[in-house]
């Protein structure tokens, strides 16, 4: 991997006129406002616990918090945007207040949902779907105009697991994303970030094959979001548990910033860092 590679050329992204710099690669802090996340569910739902929760993150060094209140664990159902927005909104507005200089996302697939909480606060949307499963998404980030990020996943989150399948893995998911790419540019969306969707309808095989073979997606010079944070291809690979998983979470977490990765979606901040500090060492003696 050519140190250059380290870094995608579209270094900043536009959150409502503050100007994210992207010349080193970034943390995203996970804040799960729900009550049945696989690792976390049930333990920030109220505002004064998401508050201690932003907290935590942002002083382990978190550059974003990506908070969202819709599960997409295996299995998972699509959750009514008023059920989620009754969740998410109330703790969003709490850590806005308490944090008004925090740079946070919003992990939602509801277009209603990305249009409150950017009114509440929010500066950018993490979406699993991709626009699919709601159609209006994309002229939503388009009349917003913030940065917007998309996931590849195969089948949806009650189902994604069941039996996926591909003929060729990484061709099909820059296939994916080149489709959803060329409709989003011609709305005049350009603050695109990618996400291959490691756990989301893929087996542990796939999920290895297709971080070994992340750099394949600097084609698109777009920032690469990754997002292994104890999840099950450490767990089933090392017969650990997700409160067991945070070796596995780095050693994945540093494999993917040699690869190219930009930023980090992760439950805990200060080792990303580290992780970042250290490739970024590494790399400078090439």
């Amino acid at each position: 991997m050519r140190k250059e590679a380290f870094l995608c050329s579209k270094k900043t992204l536009n959150c409502k006129g503050k100007i994210i710099n992207l010349s080193s690669p970034l943390v995203m802090g996970v804040m799960n406002i729900t009550p049945d996340s696989f690792y976390d569910g049930g333990k920030y739902r109220h505002p004064l616990d998401a508050i201690k929760q932003a907290e935590r993150l942002l002083e382990d060094g978190a550059n974003i918090l990506d908070m969202g209140a819709a599960s997409s664990r295996p299995g998972a159902g699509i959750i009514d945007p008023q059920e989620e927005q009754q969740r998410l909104l109330p703790a969003l507005k709490a850590v806005v207040k308490q944090f008004p200089e925090a740079t946070i996302s919003i992990d939602t697939y509801h277009s209603a949902t990305a249009r409150l909480s950017v009114e509440a606060g929010a500066h950018m949307i993490n979406d699993i779907s991709a626009g699919r499963i709601d159609p209006d998404m994309f002229s939503t980030i388009a009349e917003l105009q913030i940065p917007y990020v998309m996931m590849h996943m195969q089948g949806m989150p009650d189902n994604m697991q069941a039996s996926p399948q591909y003929r060729h893995l990484v061709k099909e998911v820059a296939a994916f994303f080149s489709e959803r790419i060329e409709k989003l540019r011609a709305l005049g969306i350009h603050d695109i970030i990618i996400d291959p969707g490691f756990g989301f309808g893929k087996t542990m095989e796939h999920n290895y094959s297709l971080l070994a073979n992340l750099d394949y997606f600097a084609m698109f010079d777009l920032p690469l979001l990754v997002g292994f944070s104890r999840k099950s291809m450490i767990n089933t690979l090392l017969g650990t548990s997700p409160d067991q998983a945070l070796n596995g979470t780095t050693v994945l977490n540093t494999l993917a910033l040699d690869k190219g990765a930009d930023i980090l979606r992760v439950h805990d901040p200060k080792e990303a860092l580290e992780a970042i500090k250290i490739i970024a060492f590494y790399q400078s003696q090439k």
